[in-house]
């Protein structure tokens, strides 16, 4: 067998890259080479991706094209299409944006892992062009028609895909709600050994994540803010400057830090909060393989992967009355939890257990594929 790995962009090491470093581990697969929009091979350093054999896209060409990608929309799809996979026997796609669309043949099989479909041209859509102010005027008509020709080729290349992987039942639902396909859910892997429980808790809150508005960091703030509980926030991003204006004396911003330093603030933590509606959320189980409940907003696959009463609490309603209702059940059942508990929870989301679920899912839909049989569903 030989596989070709196509994945959207590869700027920055976040989750979905870190499903695609578990997918080229899996050599059952043989997959020799990777194909993406975009790569900055620094990023990579250390991991297996860094010394892959990797083809960029025409998108390369185009100028500052790797910082500011996401303004040349319209040329992702067209980007996608380019890449000649004709020489493969099969293309695993890792897509939450175009990499689904590549163009395969007919004797080819093609499996995607989805993370979602196109956040910003589907479910997000609405809430994208008022935060940008594009909802009228002349700017706004073209954006939204734009998006409106992306919304269109994202459902017809979805068309193109023979099998979808989803990474949780949340996205398989806005699969089959999107594209009217069926998807089989594998969870995304965690690298829970790189968090460990401590003996050792201290007396703050802790977030971790990128500072992108559909995060809801500044939710997060506002709410600790009132409460005056001491909150630590780690990570970077377009946001920080506002997170940075919103934050009262109670609440520390680190910036990036190393995964190292991230595992000890989080080992050390009375709990970790999130307020995202995420696709599947990494970060919360990273938090749980540490042994640290987890309080978080209960929409996305963060409710399939903490235990309400369990590993965490959950609340339902993305605002601030919401979140400060669940901190506060947090504290007054706090001894309850036990970390030991906890970190079974995550382990249920190993690396080792992503690797054998996704080679069980591939290699005998391979076989039946090449045997004739219509595996497409």
């Amino acid at each position: 067998m030989k596989t070709a790995l196509v994945h959207d962009w590869l700027i920055d090491f976040r989750g979905a890259e870190k499903v695609v470093e578990q997918i080229i581990q899996i050599p059952e697969l043989g997959i020799t080479k990777l194909y993406t929009l975009l790569f900055s091979r620094a990023e990579f350093a250390g991991s297996p991706l860094g010394s892959m054999d990797v083809e960029e896209s025409v998108l390369v060409k185009l100028p500052l094209s790797k910082r500011l990608y996401r303004q040349y929309i319209l040329f992702l799809p067209f980007a996608a299409e380019q890449f000649d996979l004709s020489e493969y026997d099969m293309v695993i796609s890792s897509s939450h944006s175009v990499a689904k669309g590549v163009i395969t043949k007919s004797d080819q099989l093609h499996i995607s892992y989805c993370h979602t479909p196109m956040r910003y041209v589907w479910d997000l859509y609405h809430l994208y062009l008022r935060q940008m102010g594009l909802t009228k005027g002349i700017k706004g008509n073209i954006v939204r028609l734009m998006f409106h020709y992306v919304r269109m080729w994202d459902y017809l290349a979805s068309k193109r895909v023979d099998l979808f992987v989803a990474n949780s039942k949340y996205i398989a639902r806005r699969i089959r709600k999107h594209y009217g396909r069926e998807a089989t859910v594998i969870y995304p892997p965690v690298d829970t050994e790189k968090f460990m429980p401590s003996h050792r808790r201290d007396d703050y809150f802790i977030t971790v994540s990128h500072l992108v508005p559909y995060k809801r960091v500044d939710l997060i703030v506002r709410a600790f803010n009132k409460m005056k509980l001491p909150l630590v926030v780690i990570g970077d991003g377009p946001d920080m400057r506002a997170i940075r204006s919103l934050a009262n004396p109670n609440v520390e911003l680190l910036g990036r830090l190393s995964d190292q330093e991230v595992a000890e603030y989080m080992s050390r933590a009375k709990a970790f909060v999130y307020a995202a509606e995420e696709d599947f959320g990494i970060v919360p189980v990273e938090a749980q393989a540490a042994g640290v409940p987890v309080v978080a907003y209960g929409r996305g696959g963060v409710g399939e992967s903490v235990l309400e009463g369990e590993t965490g609490v959950l609340f339902q309603e993305q605002n601030v009355a919401s979140l400060i209702g669940a901190v506060q059940r947090f504290i007054k059942h706090e001894d309850r939890f036990d970390s030991a508990l906890i970190r079974r929870n995550a382990e249920r989301f190993s690396s080792q257990r992503f690797r054998q679920e996704f080679r069980d899912f591939v290699l005998p839909r391979y076989e039946d594929f090449k045997a004739g049989k219509n595996v497409r569903v």
